[in-house]
């Protein structure tokens, strides 16, 4: 099973959602949803970017 680089919609939902959490914690932005599920919500961010490189068409 070899890596690949994720696809640029994959990578950038990550990339905005680790930046959302991290608004969050270390500014304490109020956002809906996020906010008190700061870790399920970072997770999920490198799960879905994991996922993107592991299969094919993510």
């Amino acid at each position: 099973m070899g890596l690949k680089a994720p696809g640029i919609l994959t990578f950038m939902l990550s990339v905005i959602l680790t930046v959302t959490v991290l608004i969050i914690k270390f500014f304490g932005a109020d956002i809906p949803f996020i906010t008190g599920n700061e870790f399920w919500a970072l997770l999920f961010a490198q799960f879905m970017l994991i996922l993107g490189c592991i299969m094919r068409g993510l």
